[in-house]
């Protein structure tokens, strides 16, 4: 069990390290916090450091529990959406944790008089204040799953575990007569798996949070619907691939892919499939040409995939060949009536390989636009990928 929390709580530090947003440094806290909670109720820290104080073990265990629960609450609450999502919700998990943060401090208090050989009562008080967070943290989670919140009904599934792990664990500081090995084993996996579940609901609750934050900053020289650099901004993370590629005494290729019918379902099927075409695309053109190069976005229509080349790079005629095939298999899109339907994206390719010391990226750009516009538009044979091979829909 300590292996796994401390394996959960590494992963917390990456995420606090690589994001530095507070949810992630809450992450952290909850789980360095309640899993070091977890620790001093199994008594491995009297196990491992019997100098430790026994009267500094008892005002921990006393205090820990309570403390854990009050945090845990508080969390769940703004993981849950807070205020403006739910002002009972809020109202609910924001004054339980402030009561519980107020048990865990009057029983650390009397943890520090109470004669040792008394401490028994202590624990279990402790134990009856600490369930109380956990109930109160199920009333929230089964509101906001009956209210819709699509995550809630799993955070359910963490609160049964967060249940029985409390319980289990305050029997064994209470050395309740008949739990065995196998009692203490279960409340090791359930811990373990609380843990692990309330963490990755954490992830992806902080997800979507910054994913929505930053769509809604909509920062200057990003595509909204694929993140992709645009305008000035693809312009100069061309000019310094140019710059790169020069001092490399290297050439590159710029490739331009202009997706002629890009609008065609537009008008049957709503304007919001070209966004689930655009970000397919991507994909597509970004598997095909790997992650070394610059791929932007000059407009909606046209890709853009700049790629360093040298006699040891991967033959470009095999990356093209690639782009070739993803580009032009058929796609499914789905309108605003839930109505699932076929796009067939015509796509022009316009390639120009270039020494970068003689040229400027934005002639380039535009040159090879064309080329990709007069390449789209040219009659052309029906090929295989045409075809769909989707299964049909079931009647």
């Amino acid at each position: 069990m300590l292996g796994g929390l401390l394996t959960l709580s590494g992963l917390a530090l990456g995420d606090v390290v690589s994001h530095r947003t507070t949810a992630a440094m809450r992450n952290l806290l909850f789980v360095m916090v309640t899993g070091a909670t977890c620790v001093v109720m199994t008594g491995l820290l009297e196990s491992f450091f019997p100098f430790l104080s026994s009267r500094l073990m008892i005002v921990l265990k006393a205090s820990m529990g309570p403390l854990a629960g009050a945090m845990g609450l508080f969390f769940i609450g703004t993981w849950l959406g807070g205020v403006r999502e739910d002002a009972k919700v809020h109202r609910i998990t924001t004054w339980g944790a402030s009561m519980a943060l107020f048990a865990a401090v009057a029983l650390g208090s009397l943890a520090t008089q109470v004669e040792l050989s008394n401490a028994r009562p202590l624990i279990l008080a402790a134990a009856v204040v600490n369930m109380v967070p956990v109930l109160l943290a199920l009333t929230a989670v089964t509101r906001a799953t009956q209210l819709g919140d699509p995550l809630a009904p799993w955070m359910l599934l963490a609160i049964a575990c967060l249940a029985t792990m409390t319980l289990g664990h305050y029997l064994h500081a209470l050395n309740v007569p008949g739990l065995g090995t196998a009692t203490q084993l279960f409340t090791a996996v359930i811990t373990v798996a609380f843990f692990l579940i309330a963490s990755v609901l954490g992830v992806i609750r902080n997800r979507q949070a910054r994913l929505l934050l930053r769509l809604s900053r909509l920062e200057p020289g990003m595509d909204p619907a694929t993140g992709l650099h645009t305008g000035a901004a693809l312009i100069s993370d061309m000019e310094h691939t140019f710059w790169r590629t020069a001092r490399l005494q290297g050439e590159c290729t710029v490739i331009c892919l202009h997706v002629n019918n890009l609008y065609e379902l537009s008008e049957p099927a709503g304007s919001n499939v070209e966004h689930q075409i655009l970000v397919t695309m991507a994909a597509r053109v970004r598997r095909a040409a790997g992650f070394r190069c610059v791929f932007g976005l000059y407009h909606p229509r046209c890709f853009v995939v700049v790629i360093y080349t040298d006699p040891h790079q991967t033959p470009l005629n095999e990356t093209v060949t690639r782009l070739r095939s993803m580009t032009a298999q058929p796609l499914i899109v789905t309108d605003g009536k839930h109505t699932r339907q076929v796009f067939r994206p015509r796509v022009g390719f316009g390639i120009l390989t270039v020494d970068p010391t003689l040229v400027t990226p934005l002639d380039v750009l535009n040159e090879a636009e064309l080329i990709a516009v007069a390449d789209a538009c040219a009659p052309r044979p029906p090929a295989e990928s045409d075809v769909l091979t989707a299964p049909s829909a079931l009647v």
